[in-house]
């Protein structure tokens, strides 16, 4: 019967091959709505019958399903447009059992391979220059340890997405994820550009943007005791005051700051006025080693293609061990107190021993003495 009524309402809304550009004849189209109407009926029933049982094929052939129904993370325009069905499923199970928000697999998923189309080499079969491959561009020693055989069938194959996506969200929680997102990220890859690229894919992709993915949870006030009183103490609370804020680059307060930004302004707030730019930064100071770094060093890494060892791209202001504060990116959330651990910083500063910013505090005691 649903094959009979498709072919009545076919026939009905044909337009009348005789007529100049296939218009409709005055009384043909009420014939047509007439015999559109009988088809609906025809098919109503089952619809409903459908419907009540449960099994009404979505528009992605899964029975009862619809991979777009995600809660809080519901997928943009952009997600529905671009990510495969097949895929979009793939992502919600691997979601679902690892505790990682889709958008962010499938952030990696388009940023790595776009969602296995690409036809670069290592996606379908071999290795790309770096040794990596499959959809989600595992290197072999990576998937040995966290591949996994998601599709249940005897084999983890890193070039099938059924194994290759669940396998990125064991990876992503091993590496802290969903807890401290940005770093399970930056595992993945180690770049923060990388880690950008991400998120910002991931932010396109949840309705909610980015920052209903990002969980990369602040640091809480009772980790940062210990900051010492006087020009560090001052310093260090100046920039912890303005955490909330929104980034924007080039911005140095009030309302809004970039990473060095931040650092300039908790800077000057003490009467000291270092270099505006991260990489004018970067020599204000003696090198501190790892482990050695104190409230009010400053902490810099490498930000993507352009900086490195003698060029960092990004900074951020020691508050305690292992923590800093930072502004970081558009789509990276407000100003906040994160970790640097596991994050590979290039090196630590220590601004207030350069001799610059001595005599810079030495007149503010002498300013403040007459």
């Amino acid at each position: 019967m649903t094959r009979i009524a498709a072919e009545i309402a076919r026939r009905a809304l044909r337009p009348d091959p005789g007529r100049q550009g296939g218009g409709w004849g005055g009384g043909g189209l009420l014939v047509a709505l007439l015999a559109v109407a009988f088809a609906v009926l025809l098919l109503l029933p089952l619809v409903v019958i459908q419907f009540l049982t449960g099994g009404m094929i979505g528009r992605f052939g899964a029975q009862g399903e619809d991979p777009w129904a995600c809660g809080d993370q519901g997928a943009s325009t952009t997600a529905q447009r671009d990510i495969p069905p097949d895929y979009m499923k793939l992502y919600l199970a691997a979601s679902k059992k690892y505790g990682i928000p889709w958008p962010v697999l499938a952030g990696i998923g388009k940023v790595e391979t776009n969602h296995g189309r690409s036809q670069l080499p290592g996606v379908a079969s071999g290795e790309n220059f770096a040794g990596a491959g499959g959809p989600m561009q595992f290197i072999a020693d990576t998937w040995n340890r966290y591949g996994v055989d998601g599709n249940g069938d005897g084999e983890k194959d890193r070039y099938d997405p059924e194994d290759a996506i669940p396998a990125a969200g064991n990876y992503l929680k091993a590496s802290g994820a969903p807890a401290r997102m940005e770093r399970a990220i930056f595992a993945y890859n180690h770049a923060t550009w990388y880690v950008d690229m991400v998120l910002d894919q991931a932010g396109r992709y949840a309705k909610a943007g980015v920052k209903s993915v990002l969980t990369d949870s602040a640091v809480c006030d009772e980790d940062l005791a210990g900051v010492p009183e006087g020009v560090v103490g001052d310093l260090v609370a100046r920039a912890l005051a303005q955490r909330g804020k929104p980034y924007v680059w080039g911005a140095t307060g009030p309302d809004a700051f970039d990473c060095s930004g931040l650092v300039y302004d908790a800077y000057r707030s003490v009467g000291v006025t270092l270099p505006r730019t991260t990489f004018g930064q970067w020599p204000m100071g003696p090198k501190v080693p790892e482990g050695k770094e104190q409230p009010g060093d400053l902490v810099f890494f490498n930000s993507g293609p352009g900086t490195g060892p003698d060029n960092p791209g990004h900074v951020g202001l020691v508050v305690g061990k292992n923590k800093m504060i930072e502004a970081r990116c558009t789509r990276c959330g407000p100003v906040k107190t994160t970790t640097y651990e596991n994050r590979d910083p290039l090196g630590f500063t220590r601004p207030l021993a350069h001799p610059n910013v001595k005599r810079q505090l030495e007149r503010r005691v002498e300013a403040a003495a007459d």
